[in-house]
């Protein structure tokens, strides 16, 4: 859904990544730096009921998942390490996320069942992820989905700051609705993954043991060519 919109702020952020890189600092120091600055957002403000404030910190560092790869792909500094890292952080810092919101609902916002949501949609949204980096290190691709990383996170947050500003009932629907959006991809992605499977035993010289050697390669940007691809959001 928000593929888009992602050449305009790619075109914003240019000159960012640019000006980062004249004064030396390098892609990975940027994926750090935008980690800890949403899981320090997230549970610093979203716990306390803080959710405009904290939606606008995290808002800042949120821009660090498409700086440091335009940084790589500028750079010529892509590898496989820098999708590793920008890979597992993006799991932290989702999780910090929604992590913060369940918080707050089990707390202060004494909302017990949308504590189990928020729940839900941090868990969820690991396994979305996992699906797919599962199925590429067996050399197949999960690219289906009605809810990918980059619209699950600027739902949430969208929703939460103007739950901070006090518009009513918006949170809890895009809770639900990305409960409901993250169970169908993965479902999704499982078919889709299954369905190459059975081809690939249908195929000549197809076998069941890919898996076994690929495991463990690199999960994101699998197939792709285009230098700092891998840390796309996935």
């Amino acid at each position: 859904m928000l593929r888009r919109f992602h050449q305009f702020w790619l075109r914003l952020l240019t000159p960012v990544a640019r000006f980062l890189l004249r004064v030396g600092i390098g892609p990975d120091i940027v994926t750090v730096v935008g980690t800890a600055g949403v899981c320090v957002g997230a549970l610093a403000f979203y716990p306390r009921g803080e959710l405009f404030w904290g939606t606008l910190f995290l808002t800042f560092f949120v821009f660090s998942d498409m700086i440091d790869g335009l940084m790589a792909r500028m750079s010529r500094r892509s590898s496989k390490w820098g999708a590793f890292l920008d890979s597992t952080l993006d799991r932290i810092g989702d999780a910090a996320v929604f992590g913060g919101l369940t918080l707050w609902f089990a707390g202060g916002g004494d909302a017990f069942w949308l504590a189990c949501v928020a729940l839900y949609c941090l868990v969820m949204g690991n396994v979305t992820s996992y699906a797919k980096a599962r199925a590429e290190s067996l050399g197949m691709t999960a690219n289906v989905g009605i809810a990918e990383r980059a619209d699950r996170l600027v739902a949430v947050l969208v929703a939460t700051g103007l739950a901070g500003l006090g518009v009513p009932f918006l949170l809890p629907a895009v809770l639900c609705l990305l409960a409901v959006a993250s169970t169908v991809t993965v479902v999704q992605r499982i078919l889709a993954v299954r369905a190459q499977a059975q081809a690939n035993e249908r195929g000549p010289g197809s076998g069941r043991g890919t898996g076994d050697t690929a495991t463990g390669g690199a999960a994101t940007g699998a197939g792709s060519n285009r230098p700092g691809a891998e840390r796309e959001a996935r």
